[in-house]
């Protein structure tokens, strides 16, 4: 039974390992926009997230699903003793890769106007064409991710997250700098000063670039050393079911497609936000403040929220191989317990996440940003929720993809997206609601792809949802903490500086929340030993007699 136990909770450690990791790397992402936004301006930052867009589209097409689709089919072999064949499923992925990859960078790079011009911001097709090498990169990179995962480490991938988002902060701040100045040359030439911030903004692509190349060599690394030990594996497997080069192809393009078409829709969902956004913004004579206006919902408002979504994309991964090897196996009984605790672990996080960014939306964006404070603050006061929501919708998709119901989560992104999109249209031309009616339609999209996916999630895998302690304590603990951050935060400001206070304000809050989820018996101590650095927490915890 205790092994049992272990096996239905590692993959926590592991996800909370991965989340980590990925909340640093959002975090350094934050960090370094500020000087590049300051740098190059809401204008520069609105070219930088429409070359952004184009180009996580493409990467959807050449790679993005193949960490995960990568990591299930290891998983399943691998639960199964069959390690000649997870290594041959390894080597074909790397040549889907290369193929995908390279087809996509060539096609970015030869058709950046094109591309760039569908969206209304023709400038941005100069920071494109910087991106197009990444594709291919990126692509390798997760295929060895997703190898590392599918054998139960997501060490490999945290570290190669960290190094690949500190060159990036790095180079691009840097590039961002130095494009800028050149772009204030070319402004001046053609008497367009729009140049300076397209130029800039290529600068802030090019740290992408230089992050994912270091990112991949960081695996490398890691694979060199690591590969000792599953090659050993290999030579001793006996198993004598061998699948084909072919057979392996097929089986890998019919778990990519689902994953792929899924999270096509996810980012078509942004890129048809953008174009809808700036075409009505045309249409009502504004087209000069379009890319301004994009650049505070990109930069202002998106990467604040998407900070916290990082959990539950950890989560995700992690979470995805040990399902599978569950349903492998057809220990349903442990699945269950595995979704349970995933989705009290992401609550336990996003939830509060949420209710901080709406309380302090507006000394956060104010410390961190230039520019306009009061509409990205009213945003997240609004769409912070929408924190709840995408957590809730990712963690489900990998639900789904982990018990081979690949089709569920296209099919229900599909729905979402078509509401999402007559929302938005409506709330934009009608009711005139600008960037805050794009916030609202987004929180209606993930919305609706968590009830679609979860009603799913019942029927395929007969589960019922804990509520109180996953939902409703988490909420009551951070409406309290709120109340403490918000009043904090306000006695102290007018003592402190903003940062002090806004820094005080966070830990006095996380202290707050902590004593509430424990006094409320939201969490037990065998919980919160299996989160990272839980043996830690359940210490301080019994030291102040909270346990």
């Amino acid at each position: 039974m205790g092994n049992k136990n272990s096996k239905s909770t590692n993959f926590i450690v592991q996800g909370g390992i991965l989340a980590m990791a990925g909340v640093i790397a959002r975090l350094i992402g934050l960090i370094y926009r500020v000087p590049m936004q300051r740098t190059i301006g809401d204008a520069g930052m609105g070219y930088y997230s429409a070359a952004f867009q184009i180009y996580s589209l493409m990467l959807i097409i050449s790679s993005y699903s193949l960490p995960v689709a990568v990591s299930k089919l290891i998983a399943g072999y691998t639960a199964r003793d069959e390690y000649k064949n997870a290594k041959r499923i390894y080597n074909c992925s790397m040549l889907f890769a290369c193929f995908t990859g390279g087809i996509t960078c060539l096609i970015v790079f030869f058709c950046a106007d094109f591309l760039a011009g569908l969206i209304k911001l023709p400038k941005s097709a100069i920071a494109l064409r910087i991106l197009a090498p990444t594709l291919l990169v990126v692509a390798i990179m997760g295929v060895m991710r997703g190898f590392f995962q599918g054998n139960g480490s997501m060490v490999p991938t945290a570290t190669s997250q960290l190094v690949e988002q500190i060159i990036n902060a790095i180079v691009s701040v840097v590039a961002a700098k130095f494009l800028f100045d050149y772009g204030l040359g070319v402004s001046g030439l053609l008497r367009d000063d729009d140049y300076a911030a397209a130029y800039g903004a290529a600068g802030g692509t090019l740290g992408t670039s230089a992050g994912a190349l270091a990112g991949l060599i960081c695996l490398i690394i890691v694979y060199l050393i690591s590969k000792r030990d599953f090659n050993y594996r290999v030579r001793h497997d006996e198993n004598r079911h061998s699948d084909t080069f072919g057979r392996m192809l097929f089986a890998l393009i019919l778990t990519v497609l689902p994953v792929l078409l899924s999270t096509t829709v996810y980012n078509l969902s942004d890129i048809l936000d953008q174009g809808i956004f700036n075409y009505v913004m045309d249409t009502k004579g504004l087209s000069e403040v379009k890319a301004e206006h994009w650049g505070i919902f990109s930069t202002k408002y998106k990467v604040l929220t998407n900070v916290p979504v990082a959990l539950a994309s950890a989560v995700c991964s992690s979470m995805m191989p040990s399902l599978t090897g569950c349903i492998r196996r057809e220990e349903y009984k442990i699945a269950r317990r595995k979704v349970s605790l995933a989705m009290r672990f992401t609550m336990i996080l996003s939830i509060p996440c949420a209710v901080g960014l709406a309380v302090l939306g507006k000394p956060i964006i104010s410390t961190l940003f230039q520019g306009e404070v009061d509409i990205p603050a009213t945003m997240l006061k609004i769409g912070s929720i929408a924190v709840v929501f995408y957590s809730m919708s990712t963690l489900s998709n990998g639900v789904l993809q982990g018990i081979d119901k690949l089709n569920i989560p296209v099919r229900n992104a599909a729905i979402a997206l078509v509401l999402h999109v007559g929302i938005l249209y409506f709330m934009l031309d009608v009711f005139n609601m600008g960037l805050y009616g794009v916030v609202i339609s987004c929180v209606l999209f993930a919305l609706i792809m968590c009830i679609l996916n979860w009603l799913a999630i019942r029927k395929y895998l007969n589960y019922q949802q804990e509520i109180v302690r996953t939902f409703v304590i988490p909420t009551v603990s951070s409406i309290f903490m709120g109340l403490v951050a918000w009043l904090s935060n306000f006695l102290i400001s007018k003592a402190l500086s903003s940062f002090v206070s806004l820094v005080i304000s966070i830990a006095l809050s996380v202290c707050v929340y902590f004593v509430l989820l424990i006094k409320l018996k939201g969490v037990k101590e065998k919980e919160i030993r299996s989160f990272p650095g839980g043996n830690l927490m359940a210490a301080i915890a019994r030291f102040f007699r909270l346990l």
